[in-house]
């Protein structure tokens, strides 16, 4: 990775070997994103007897705006599939006692990749988004026919249905109230094929009436 990740190390007297398995596995998750500010991980083992031999994992990876977690403790289904691969008491009395703590580091880092791939496709539609979205104003409505004109940035007049309009805002428009939508070409010319309500909850108070359309201007 390119920042170092603080490894912790808890209630174990040998951790021989794992820093480096530690790193080995953090550095995957570069293949899943890039932009990765910061990995902390602590490897422990509980105290008591009934709970000594299962390693408990925890990572904090910081991400931009926001910080991935994962809390992780290996399942006795898995020890047990682990003890059944082998031929007697003393080699599965080395599984717990030796390759369970990799196993533990393995399967969170294996949760946190799944975790990292969600956040890189969430930023990648966000970006999309953002990229595609383009701004107007709401140029003319008719409530009752339920459809309306958007008027865009440069001029252009772009109709929009009130089944376009996210999140059931359409009743709140009125003539003037700020969108960001995204177009595509209809049978009719150029409409919207989406329309978010830039701050919703604060109608356009300079636009007290409404502008109705005629009903032969309606396009279904």
């Amino acid at each position: 990775m390119l920042l170092p990740v603080q490894i912790t190390f808890r209630n174990m007297d040998d951790h021989t070997g794992l820093d480096d398995y530690v790193q080995k596995e953090a550095a995957k998750l570069e293949h899943f994103y890039s932009r990765i500010s910061s990995c902390r991980v602590i490897v422990e083992r509980p105290q008591g007897a009934a709970s000594s031999k299962f390693y408990h994992v925890r990572i904090d990876l910081g991400v931009p705006n926001e910080e991935l977690v994962v809390k992780h403790v290996p399942s006795l289904h898995g020890i047990l599939q682990d003890m059944q691969t082998q031929k007697s008491r003393r080699e599965a009395r080395s599984i717990l006692g030796q390759r369970n703590p990799k196993r533990a580091i393995h399967e969170a880092f294996q949760e946190m990749g799944r975790q990292l791939q969600d956040y890189a496709r969430r930023q990648e539609g966000a970006m999309k988004t953002k990229q595609g979205a383009q701004g107007a104003v709401v140029k003319e409505i008719s409530p009752q026919q339920g459809y309306g004109f958007l008027e865009t940035d440069d001029g252009r007049a772009v109709y929009f249905h009130q089944a376009s309009v996210l999140d059931g805002h359409f009743p709140q428009l009125r003539v003037g109230t700020k969108v960001h939508f995204h177009e595509e070409q209809g049978d009719k010319g150029p409409q919207a094929s989406t329309v978010k309500v830039i701050h919703p909850r604060k109608r356009a108070g300079s636009a007290a009436s409404l502008s109705v359309l005629p009903a032969k201007s309606a396009r279904i």
